[in-house]
């Protein structure tokens, strides 16, 4: 659409070349020189228009401003929360479904109350503020488990937006379909059973092909979304026919499986009686006596995948299907005389109540939440539906085989748990470590003014040799909170094992015998051999002690390829391909109640004094840290098995033989000179570098923080070594060396930490930079101090 003002600039500017050209006649008198300067005119007003339609102006601040009423619209119009914050973290627009979710409008990525998820959540904003992009899986939100997608987005990218998605979970609906399709579903038809899967309100969602042959006259004939009653018909005695068989079909008995709906969006649980149906149908025997159609029941029943049982009025159990029996925790051949037997005493009376009120009265069905007798700390829905017309049959129980549910539950605690004590194990560690340095420091620069055979000597070495103790005992817990520095390789997990074989032949004795096999066709794996040595020797004296007597230790390696995984249905590990490592013993075996126990730090049941209880955490923590995972099985009586899961390794570099570590070369001198600014904020750890670096020569300044170190930079003291701690309050070393390369670029680094190298690595990637654990020695600060500065260029 042209606007007014674009229709006046044509007339306008005709009129000011004209005018314009009037004036220069006027002036000059030259006919030929006011028409060329009209002319003039036009051309350079022709040309600007031009320009401005090529290059519109931007949009002012007001115009740029986002309309977020439509924004806000079109989020209500998806299934998923969305929620959209800016750069300074205000949340400027939420759809309607996120304040569902999120009561209160929270901003992201504070929506939840648990930090640890909090924190997950800011690291993945963060990470779309640099990529453009991240997401993160799994958020579990009352009822509901939800994918988290993270973009960044507007006209200068300058917004992020966070979509909250609902992950389907599976469900006994799921379960039902494919065996009404399936092979079961076409069994059941050759026994004379007709099944259909019907929805709350009433239309067919799947039917075996014995049902949609006689219903409607083909085995492929597609009913789905069809009305169940408009095949159905009901004569004048009450009786049940399919409607396409008209006056020469059979009554039919018709039996209806009530069945629980997946948790809504918003957390809701439609109640069972409106809820989907399985629907069972049967010809009629002969003469319709209730008892003969019990029996017949009772035998479509013990077919079912799902646990079933049904008792009569006095709430006696009549019949149980081996699922049911699974389910409830019995042993074979065992059979309960009420259901209340099956629960614990505080509930056997709510169990007993509900079956009498569902066996009188109308048809109805409901749930009701029980603790079985084999599981009494958790909670299962028991399903009771009333049934007419079985003879003394008179109510219908489901009760669902949750045991991998629960297994999966406990493995998923366990892993946060197990998360939530590497985090603790990791500061503390880390604080421990900054002591120990100040220790072990000391310990040296006291044995400078001592010699073999003074009186104080001894008890330093002692003071030393224990706190070297302390310091490996730091190194353990770094391995569980997979915050040790790793050097990974390309390998072979057989290689491994045979380097390993011989130590393990010493350390085993002669009562345990050592059996060793392996699979073919393993993949590559990227691991570090020292660490994955030390798992294996780990586990093989573990297994030594649970043999005392003696016994078998083998050690298995195999290929786990990504179907093999899929068969497992194993929650916790991904599908994908796998090189797997196995250590059995013939020992003792692990009770269940210690088994979910074994991998934290500090737990042993040794006796006291014959273990520090950090072998299993180290080996968990080297497996998670490489990228693995480690399952443990056992039966008492009967062993233990650990096995572990290490990623095949898919990159380019996969074939590449190991490269072989040279040999270190002989240390030379550690004397030096030069001025060193050493930034540290612990006091004593700082105090016993300063002077460790004086004795070696060097002129030392020193500062608290990265706030000072830049301010001793910029004075007139020229630096020749900066070094500093890594993790420090008010400005940290990598943000304090980031700014000093702007004046110094060739300024050489040395950073020390308690925390690995590995878990520092993306802070302290710059160029020029070494890296020195904590704790060390005086000898091993003054060793990299010297070869720090040996990186300087040379000037010239």
């Amino acid at each position: 659409m042209i606007q007014p003002r674009s229709r006046l600039a044509l007339p306008l500017l005709i009129l000011a070349a004209l005018a314009s050209a009037a004036l220069v006649l006027y002036a000059v008198g030259s006919w030929a020189l006011a028409a060329g300067f009209g002319a003039t005119i036009l051309t350079v007003a022709t040309l600007l228009a031009w320009y401005r339609h090529l290059y519109p102006p931007q949009l002012s601040d007001r115009e740029a401003i986002p309309d977020w009423t439509v924004a806000r619209a079109a989020a209500d119009a998806s299934s998923m929360a969305i929620a959209v914050t800016d750069r300074a973290g205000r949340l400027v627009c939420a759809s309607d479904l996120f304040g569902e979710w999120f009561p209160g409008y929270p901003t992201p990525p504070a929506v939840t109350a648990d930090t640890a998820l909090v924190e997950s959540l800011s690291a993945a904003a963060r990470a779309a503020w640099r990529d453009g992009d991240a997401r993160h899986e799994g958020m579990v939100q009352g009822a509901l488990r939800l994918d988290v997608d993270i973009a960044r987005t507007g006209r200068t990218e300058d917004y992020l937006l966070w979509r909250f998605t609902p992950v389907r979970q599976p469900s006994a609906l799921d379960d039902v379909h494919r065996f009404l399709t399936g092979e079961a579903g076409r069994q059941l038809g050759e026994a004379g059973i007709m099944a259909a899967m019907i929805g709350g309100e009433g239309r067919i969602r799947a039917a075996n092909g014995a049902f949609l042959l006689r219903a409607a006259g083909r085995i492929d004939a597609n009913i789905t979304g069809r009305d169940f009653a408009a095949h159905m018909r009901v004569d004048d005695k009450g009786r049940l026919f399919l409607a396409r068989e008209e006056q020469g079909g059979l009554p039919l008995r018709l039996l209806q499986v009530p069945l629980k709906r997946a948790a809504q969006p918003n957390g809701a649980q439609a109640s069972a009686q409106d809820g989907p149906m399985l629907l069972l149908l049967i010809d009629e025997p002969a003469g319709g006596g209730g008892t003969s159609a019990l029996s017949y029941i009772e035998t479509l029943l013990s077919l079912l995948p799902f646990g079933l049982a049904m008792a009569d009025r006095d709430g006696r159990v009549l019949f149980l299907n081996n699922a049911f029996a699974r389910a409830a925790g019995l042993k074979p051949g065992e059979k309960p005389s009420y259901p209340g037997d099956l629960v614990v005493r505080e509930d056997q009376a709510a169990v007993a109540d509900a079956v009498r009120r569902f066996a009188v009265g109308p048809q109805m069905s409901g749930d009701i939440a029980v603790r079985m007798r084999d599981q009494p700390d958790e909670s299962t829905a028991l399903s009771l539906a009333g049934v007419r017309g079985l003879g003394e049959a008179a109510v219908l129980l489901s009760l669902k085989d949750n045991s991998e549910e629960s297994k999966l539950k406990r493995q998923v605690a366990q892993a946060t748990k197990m998360q939530a004590i590497g985090q603790l194990a990791g500061g503390v560690a880390h604080d421990f470590n900054n002591i120990l340095t100040a220790i072990i420091g000391h310990c040296d620069l006291m044995l400078m003014r001592h010699t073999p055979g003074d009186s104080d000597y001894d008890d330093i070495q002692q003071v030393k040799s224990n706190s070297n103790r302390a310091a490996g005992l730091t190194r353990q817990l770094l391995a569980f909170s997979r915050q040790q520095t790793l050097r990974p390789q390309i390998l072979q997990l057989p290689d491994i094992v045979a380097d390993v074989s011989t130590l393990l032949k010493r350390l085993l004795g002669e009562n345990v015998k050592l059996d060793v096999t392996h699979g073919r066709n393993l993949g590559a794996v990227r691991a570090d051999p020292g660490q994955m040595e030390q798992v294996i020797v780990n586990l093989a004296v573990n297994a030594r002690d649970a043999m005392p007597e003696g016994g078998t230790l083998h050690i298995q390696t195999y290929a786990v390829p990504a179907v093999k995984v899929r068969e497992m249905r194993q929650q916790i590990l991904p599908a994908g391909d796998y090189s797997a490592l196995r250590v059995s013993d013939t020992g003792l075996g692990i009770p269940p109640d210690i088994l979910a126990k074994i991998f934290e730090p500090f737990f042993t049941t040794k006796e006291l004094g014959k273990g520090t209880g950090l072998g299993l955490s180290t080996v968990y923590g080297i497996v998670k840290q490489s990228g693995g995972y480690i399952f443990a099985e056992s039966e008492l009586g009967r062993g233990a098995s650990f096995v572990i899961y290490l990623p095949v390794y898919a990159g380019a570099d996969a074939e590449q033989q190991p490269v072989a570590m040279p040999a270190p070369a002989p240390r030379a001198e550690t004397w030096g000179t030069g001025t060193i600014l050493l930034v540290e904020d612990e006091d004593m750890v700082r105090a016993v570098a300063e002077r460790a670096l004086t004795r070696q020569g060097y002129k030392v300044l020193t500062a608290n923080d990265g706030e000072q170190g830049l301010e001793v930079l910029a004075g007139p003291e020229k630096i020749d070594l900066l070094i500093s701690d890594v993790v420090m309050p008010n400005m940290d070393g990598p943000a304090m060396v980031a700014r000093a390369r702007h004046a110094y670029p060739d300024l050489p680094v040395l950073f020390m930490s308690g925390y690995a190298e590995e878990q520092l690595r993306k802070s302290i990637d710059i160029a020029n930079v070494a890296f020195l654990p904590k704790p060390f020695s005086v000898s091993q600060l003054a060793e990299a101090a010297r070869d720090a500065l040996a990186t300087r260029p040379v000037a010239g």
